[in-house]
């Protein structure tokens, strides 16, 4: 069954029965972002590090945003549209996504019934962090990794070419609006999955009552706290039946102790200091706890050990208290101002980011030499602005407060100058044309 889209912003409807949709050819994105949420920009991120040929990344993007993708077929597991060159002739380009199996579907739907919050925000068209890394941790991965897109193309490009580039990024437009497209390409419609939580629902509130009924009778999980000694357990090793799954992840991080008590704290000891780090503590175990079970965890990078400047950064970034910004301010050195533009920073790409802010370097001759065909590559003829090159890997537009940083891991960082101070202006891309387009200081 196919539904015609023709709601939203440039046809981006709301959604059809069935498990196919159709989305009307969207107008030209001239001086805008292609994502401006985060699961878009995590879209994007998975087909920059997916693609080999940067060039054909360009002239993709180049030709989205001229408006050159038709309308975009969206069904389990594959996305397809007509892209058109510049001399007109027309290509079917597909990208394909492995769907979800039924037994992760299974652990997905059921994880989203245990928290209302969940499905309100999937009927508001939000993704929250928490969902995603939830169901991570229910090894269920929603959103596409490195070389999780597979492009096939009627031009017989064996990798990612313009037109399959073009149509991610005209997919990003899209699950901007809603992110139910990416559950349709995992394998899974709108109206399919509301009726999947309806009955999970409906189901989970039978079985809370019957417990709720039963409550009264502990002997049976009295009688199941004995255990056995650990050194007869570990000679039984080889007979024993296998150990029960671990306990799922807690919802939340635990309460820290109160240190609120009649006794003063000991001379040197801040209370209100210590009750605030111990709750941030327990909020990163709990985060390293999630991380830890996801799929793939083995295969990413570990980070890197923060200085305590860096930490400070993150704490504030984290709480969002001006007093205890205040005091974080004071115990680095920081004036206030200082720390709100590293706070700033910190949110768009943590450590990586802070240093571009805070870091002064000069990129080795190779490195600069990709940097400055990176500026020279990134746009087409005539529409490249105009920039002033500066010191430290930096490059400023003429005639606007907006500023370009390459920096170390060879990815570029918007800036721009607000009372006189550079800051953080967006997160970083791999040309210099989208990070600046995330700005609004485009071609």
């Amino acid at each position: 069954m196919t539904g015609t889209d023709s709601g939203g912003a440039g046809g981006a409807g709301r959604g059809t029965d069935g498990n196919e949709r159709t989305f009307a050819a969207l107008p030209p994105a001239q001086g805008r972002a292609f994502a401006q949420t985060w699961w878009g920009r995590a879209w994007l991120k998975a087909l920059e590090d997916t693609a080999l040929d940067l060039g054909q990344l360009k002239k993709g993007r180049k030709q989205a945003r001229d408006g050159a993708v038709g309308a975009v077929s969206v069904r389990p597991g594959r996305i397809t549209a007509v892209v058109r060159d510049r001399d007109g002739t027309a290509h079917r380009g597909d990208v394909l996504l492995q769907q979800l199996s039924t037994e992760e579907w299974d652990r997905f739907l059921d994880m989203v019934v245990e928290r209302a919050g969940h499905i309100a925000a999937l009927l508001d068209r939000d993704m929250p962090p928490h969902l995603v890394e939830e169901a991570a941790s229910a090894g269920v991965e929603l959103l596409p990794g490195i070389g999780d897109l597979e492009p096939e193309c009627a031009c017989d490009a064996w990798d990612l070419c313009l037109h399959t580039a073009a149509l991610c990024y005209q997919v990003a437009r899209l699950l901007d609006e809603d992110p139910f497209v990416l559950l349709l390409m995992r394998g899974r419609g709108e109206r399919q999955l509301l009726d999947e939580l309806q009955v999970r629902s409906a189901r989970a509130a039978r079985t809370r009552r019957g417990e709720d009924a039963g409550e009264g009778s502990g002997d049976e999980a009295a009688d199941g706290a004995a255990g056995i000694r650990a050194d007869e357990a570990f000679a039984a090793r080889d007979i024993l039946p296998p150990l029960p799954p671990p306990p799922p992840v807690p919802q939340e991080p635990g309460l820290p102790p109160s240190l609120d008590t009649e006794a003063a704290p000991p001379p040197g000891i801040d209370a209100d200091a210590l009750e605030f780090l111990a709750a941030d503590a327990a909020g990163r175990a709990l985060r390293l706890l999630v991380d830890a079970l996801s799929a793939g965890h083995e295969r990413q990078p570990l980070d890197r050990e923060l200085t305590p400047g860096q930490d400070a950064v993150r704490l504030a970034a984290s709480c969002g208290d001006p007093l205890i910004a205040v005091r974080l301010a004071e115990g680095t050195g920081r004036q206030r101002a200082e720390l709100d533009l590293a706070v700033e920073a910190w949110r768009h790409g943590g450590a990586a980011a802070l240093a571009v802010l805070e870091e002064e370097w000069q990129p080795e001759p190779e490195a600069l030499a990709r940097a400055k065909a990176d500026l020279a590559g990134a746009w087409e003829d005539g529409e490249r602005p105009q920039v002033r090159a500066g010191v430290a890997g930096r490059w400023t537009v003429v005639g606007a407060d907006v500023q370009l940083r390459y920096g170390r891991d060879g990815r570029w960082w918007p800036y721009r100058k607000v009372r006189g101070r550079w800051g953080a202006a967006g997160p970083s891309a791999a040309d210099p044309a989208s990070a600046l387009a995330g700005v609004g200081a485009g071609a």
